[in-house]
């Protein structure tokens, strides 16, 4: 009967991760709808097109969750080194043959089917970086092992972010955050944040288009890239506490740019008003309170670092995304997890997921 008892509570998974991620899918749909009807409709003839694209995506997505976390995630540790020198090689075909698109080269085609490697090269970064800090646990005070643990992670950086600052940014969030569950200390993570400005400034002024985008954003009305910035505002301004109703949108109507896309938040500003947008990020603090929980809770170093590593990556990319939107910070170009249209992006993060709630099940078996 006991046995019973511990194999019924071994499977058993973190249902509330689960229902707060399937009510952002379903969430992301409805509003993916609603925001790119009008582009189906004027490009493609079809106002449903980015919804099909997108329930396909998340159907192949909420798949690869179900059987990622059916797997012992004590396996992955095995195919971190091989998953990421995949991202490598991957990353590095996108500069000789990658599709470009809004002057951005970021994907690499197979047949009808279009892949973005940034997304696999988060998932991959998190794999390597929780098998090499729960390897070395006992050595991560040192200098010398936190360098070579941020050394690691360089060569996809620079590869990713030759393209995509964004994601470059994340990958180095998420180890940081990895490093600091393994040695909680202030003073070495002020270094770095120094030593990371310095880089992303060197990084800023390689090219001229990055300080460019500093001038937009300081101040976007005088710059005709600054319009689609100045729309997103708009959206967010018009939509007041309770918002115009889903499918009113007026921006959405071509004035905000590709607005299924990184400007999505601005479009459920203005449909669903300050509530709407409250309750969006409520449901994503949720998320990653969930996600630190598990994070916390479990007795396996390797689990409790690919939990701190996929909370990180999401809420980087969550601040991020609403950051920009607002003008909070220079536009990067970086979607809004769940919501946002693409493919690439809700598959792997469902993936992750799919991860966290394998993870999710050794805290239940302990508990």
């Amino acid at each position: 009967m006991e046995n019973q008892r511990q194999a019924d509570t071994k499977e058993s998974v973190d249902y509330v991760l689960l229902i707060l991620v399937l009510i952002l899918a379903v969430f992301g749909l409805v509003i993916l709808y609603s925001t790119s009807a009008y582009n189906g409709r004027v490009k493609f003839a079809d106002p449903a097109y980015y919804l099909k694209k997108q329930l396909f995506a998340t159907s192949i997505g909420l798949m690869a969750m179900y059987l990622v976390s059916q797997i012992d995630y004590r396996i992955w540790i095995r195919a971190a080194v091989p998953g990421y020198l995949l991202s490598l090689i991957l990353s590095t075909a996108v500069l000789f043959v990658g599709q470009e698109y809004n002057g951005s080269k970021r994907w690499l085609a197979f047949g009808p089917l279009s892949f973005q490697p940034s997304e696999f090269a988060k998932l991959a970064v998190v794999v390597l970086l929780a098998a090499i800090v729960s390897r070395q646990a006992s050595h991560m005070k040192s200098w010398k092992y936190m360098f070579l643990v941020i050394l690691a992670v360089l060569p996809i950086v620079g590869l990713v972010g030759t393209n995509n600052l964004s994601t470059a940014i994340i990958i180095l969030g998420i180890a940081v955050i990895l490093i600091f569950v393994a040695n909680p200390r202030y003073l070495p993570f002020i270094w770095m944040g120094l030593l990371g400005t310095g880089f992303i400034g060197i990084f800023l002024s390689v090219e001229s288009y990055r300080l460019e985008r500093l001038a937009i954003w300081r101040n976007p009305e005088l710059y005709e890239k600054g319009y689609q910035t100045m729309q997103g505002l708009y959206a967010i301004g018009s939509g007041g506490i309770f918002g115009v109703g889903l499918g009113n949108s007026m921006q959405k109507l071509g004035f905000v740019p590709e607005a299924q896309n990184d400007m999505i938040f601005s479009i459920i500003c203005e449909e669903l008003g300050l509530s709407g947008a409250v309750g969006v990020i409520l449901l994503f603090g949720l998320l990653i309170w969930r996600l630190m929980v598990i994070s916390t809770h479990v007795q396996d170093l390797f689990g409790s670092l690919l939990a701190a590593g996929i909370m990180g990556h999401i809420m980087i990319q969550v601040l991020l995304n609403i950051a920009v939107v607002t003008n909070t910070i220079p536009n990067t170009g970086i979607t809004l997890p769940f919501i946002s249209y693409g493919g690439t992006s809700v598959v792997f993060l469902l993936a992750e997921i799919g991860l966290a709630l394998s993870v999710s099940r050794e805290v239940k078996k302990e508990h």
